[in-house]
């Protein structure tokens, strides 16, 4: 069973390795082709987050915390939970085609929303953005529910190499505007007012188009688990109210999560337009911050969610607590080192992005720093949520996302005392600590839950991973500033290649200390690690 998670696992993190990958190199295109910083980026960054977040009210949670649940019941139906599965797809096009449709006319309320504080040239092009992305929520819609029914399955492959063709679309996409308009690294020569129709078109067009790929290919794959789809509009019947009632805290808590978003980037737009982090250096920032968690925690607590609802089902609470502590001190492994060295190299990691000043290459690297001091309990908190939906209970998760979110509204709003050039990090810093507060209380709920979540077990080798990344830190930021990490100038934030080699330097040199601390004190959660590739090395 543990080899069968591994190589889910290793399935998983493999192709959002590679589209993580992909994901930066777009990143990296668009902040060649618009900046980092400035009116028509932060327009951009805007209006393509809006389908996200619109998807998200409406549907993206629900589906995720309902769903995979949900269908592995329904396999115990005779007809394997087809016809479940069937009418479940047909309600969710339904619902995703009537809040696409809704949204994208609507573009000019849902807009201002979150960008009100642009200067008016912006939000103007943010609508006209707005108009080209919104359709996605459609899209993304469509991929969630394809890839949880394929991951109920245990087809795990197939919902994260899709993506990598998103990235692709996208960045084909944006290499046309660079040939057809040029490039604008500093975001400096094309101001708001500037961007044409054809502009606009290709530039949210191309990332729309991506999405749309990205979901139908999924179609392909439903031949290999015995699936075809049939619209089927009779609901009644299977369970869905049931479904309905989980569904309800968990749009709750997405309303609460969608509240804060709203509240950081109107406080991060105030700091738009000049020559400070904003909302797009948020957003970059964000994106930085996920990378480890994507690649480690989503891909082995996905894999480890199927498991615990088998097991959540025929209550095994016992099995559900193994499997959340197993997830959780496996992913903090490579999190807690992932999280020093990108800490580290938050200043080298900005200065593949930043062009223009020491100055920009700092703000964005304190941003990046803020967040990343949050990332071991986020990743924790990823996995206890998880388990909570595995459990059938989405109603606690909604309680221990309120009292975050109000940390989190609070904050953010202080953050409008700070001097304009400390927003996007106070920001930031407000989101970490709120994170690591949610993550306590939702540990302290699902061990009452459960009767225990073998936290003692979990304490020690967090603690252990700690102590092994003091001395690596130490040995990190002793190179950064060895390469002139922390100056003008320097051979670590001088340019992307030089940026790069640089972190690639330091990333090293860390790990192996690290993995040298873990060895030395026998950490037993290493063998999980480092069997598979001992194993391969054998092989060959």
């Amino acid at each position: 069973m543990a080899s069968g998670i591994g190589r889910a696992s290793a399935l998983l993190a493999s192709g959002t390795i590679v589209s993580r990958i992909l994901g930066f190199v777009k990143l990296w295109v668009l902040a060649q082709v618009i900046g980092l910083i400035g009116q028509s980026t932060d327009a951009f960054a805007v209006a393509n987050q809006l389908p996200n977040t619109v998807y998200v009210i409406i549907a993206g949670g629900v589906l995720t915390a309902v769903l995979v649940p949900q269908i592995v019941r329904s396999a115990l139906h005779d007809d394997g939970g087809s016809a479940y599965i069937n009418k479940l797809l047909t309600l969710a096009l339904v619902i995703l085609f009537a809040t696409t449709a809704a949204a994208t006319i609507l573009a000019p309320v849902l807009t201002p929303i979150w960008g009100g504080k642009l200067p008016p040239e912006a939000l103007s092009l943010a609508i006209a953005f707005a108009y080209w992305c919104l359709p996605q929520i459609f899209f993304y819609g469509l991929y969630t529910v394809l890839s949880e029914v394929l991951n109920a399955r245990k087809v795990f492959g197939p919902s994260t190499w899709v993506p990598v063709l998103n990235n692709v679309v996208a960045i084909a996409g944006l290499v046309v505007f660079a040939v057809l308009f040029g490039f604008d690294p500093t975001g400096l020569e094309r101001q708001a007012g500037d961007f044409t129709p054809a502009m606009i078109a290709v530039l949210a067009g191309s990332a729309t188009l991506g999405v749309v790929v990205q979901a139908v290919v999924l179609f392909a794959f439903w031949r290999r688990i015995g699936l075809k789809y049939r619209p089927d509009f009779r609901w009644r019947g299977v369970g869905l109210g049931a479904a309905g009632r989980m569904a309800s805290w968990t749009f709750g808590m997405l309303l609460l999560t969608t509240l804060a978003g709203i509240v950081e980037t109107q406080v991060a737009s105030s700091a738009s337009g000049g020559n400070d982090a904003s909302v797009q250096v948020l957003n970059t920032a964000w994106l930085i911050f996920m990378l480890p968690h994507s690649v480690i925690t989503v891909s082995i607590a996905t894999a480890y969610f199927t498991r615990m609802s088998e097991h959540a089902s025929i209550g095994k609470l016992d099995l559900v607590r193994t499997d959340a502590s197993s997830a959780i001190r496996g992913t903090t492994l490579i999190i807690t080192l992932a999280s020093a060295v990108i800490t580290v190299c938050a200043y080298p990691f900005a200065a593949v992005f930043v062009y223009r000043s020491f100055d920009q290459v700092a703000a964005t690297g304190n941003v990046i720093i803020a967040y990343m001091l949050g990332l071991i309990a986020f990743c924790v908190l990823f996995v206890l949520q998880r388990t909570f939906y595995a459990l059938s209970d989405t109603r606690t998760p909604f309680f221990f996302t309120l009292f975050q979110v109000t940390i989190v509204v609070i904050g953010v709003w202080a953050c409008l005392l700070l001097p304009v050039e400390w927003i996007a990090a106070g920001i930031a810093l407000v989101v970490t600590i709120g994170g690591i507060a949610q993550a306590v209380l939702a540990a302290f709920l699902l061990r009452k839950k459960l009767g225990g979540i073998d936290g003692k077990r979990i304490a020690i080798s967090l603690g252990k991973y700690l102590v092994a990344a003091i001395p690596s830190v130490v040995i990190g930021i002793v190179l950064l500033v060895a390469l002139g990490g922390t100056h003008e100038g320097g051979f670590a934030v001088s340019g992307a290649v030089t940026a790069m080699l640089s972190m690639v330097i330091i990333g090293l040199a860390m790990s192996a200390a690290y993995f040298g601390m873990l060895i030395l004190m026998r950490t037993p959660e290493l063998r999980v690690v480092l069997d598979p590739v001992l194993a391969r090395i054998r092989r060959s």
